[in-house]
């Protein structure tokens, strides 16, 4: 099966579609994009220069989380925008007006929701979930098997982890969990969360704070290691009936 590009789609110079890409109504590809095979973009999919759809992940001797196994295509939705050098690998999935930035990279398995952007430099790994209208910003960090949920906010240079082990004993596969970010929850410039940590809805964690335990409901923690010092202000918390009407 070759490829199927729609007749109104614009495909730069220098691209290559492999077998089974199906290019959706309305898309423009830049120059020397590369799209692999089975990758479905819908309709007025925007790629820029030197960006690549659906590649295969490497597995080296030493991966920790890198499986060899059959992975289903990359799928981008409709009205999306992928930036200049960015890489999305076989198995993510990008749902309806995304924008996934210049040099950001989403690993396999990975999920984003509706309308989020996910910001330059980002790196989202293997086996997480992204909601719907959220935020991360440039060069965040969120490790494998982590979740976050709707409306969250994560700042520049926020970096997650999933390995209490530090990547030493033999048993520490069996222990490897990633963050999860709860409904509005919010992880300010330069925060470091550790494995297995959850913020609770509207919990928030101040710039340069080292999280190592859960973030209550609606609380601002701060400090080395985070303790909560204060509350969310009540303005700066969602609007549940204004935003579950939002599309």
């Amino acid at each position: 099966m070759k490829a199927l590009v729609d007749p109104t789609a614009v495909v730069g110079e220098y691209c290559v579609l492999s077998e089974g890409v199906v290019i959706g109504p309305g898309c423009v590809l830049g120059h020397h994009v590369v799209v692999h095979a089975g990758t479905v973009l819908g309709a007025r999919v925007r790629v820029d220069d030197f960006a690549c759809l659906g590649k295969t992940p490497m597995k080296a001797a030493a991966s920790a989380v890198t499986k060899e196994e059959a992975l289903p295509p990359c799928r981008v939705g409709d009205d999306c925008m992928i930036g200049t050098g960015a890489v999305l690998y076989r198995g993510c999935r990008v749902e309806e007006a995304v924008l996934v930035a210049d040099y950001a990279t989403l690993r396999e398995r990975v999920v984003v929701g509706r309308g989020t952007i996910v910001g330059r430099g980002v790196a989202i790994e293997c086996d997480c979930t992204v909601g719907r209208h959220c935020k991360i910003e440039t060069n965040a960090y969120l490790a494998a098997y982590s979740t976050v949920e709707d409306r969250c906010f994560i700042a520049p240079g926020v970096v997650t982890a999933n390995d209490p082990a530090a990547g030493r004993g033999k048993d520490r596969h069996l222990h490897y969990k990633g963050v999860t970010v709860r409904r509005g929850g919010r992880l300010a410039a330069g925060a470091v969360v550790l494995p297995g940590v959850t913020v609770a809805a509207e919990g928030m964690a101040a710039a340069g704070s080292v999280v190592t335990h859960d973030i209550p409901p609606a609380a601002v923690v701060a400090g080395v290691p985070a303790k909560v010092f204060k509350a969310v202000p009540a303005e700066q918390r969602l609007e549940e009936e204004a935003e579950e009407k939002k599309p």
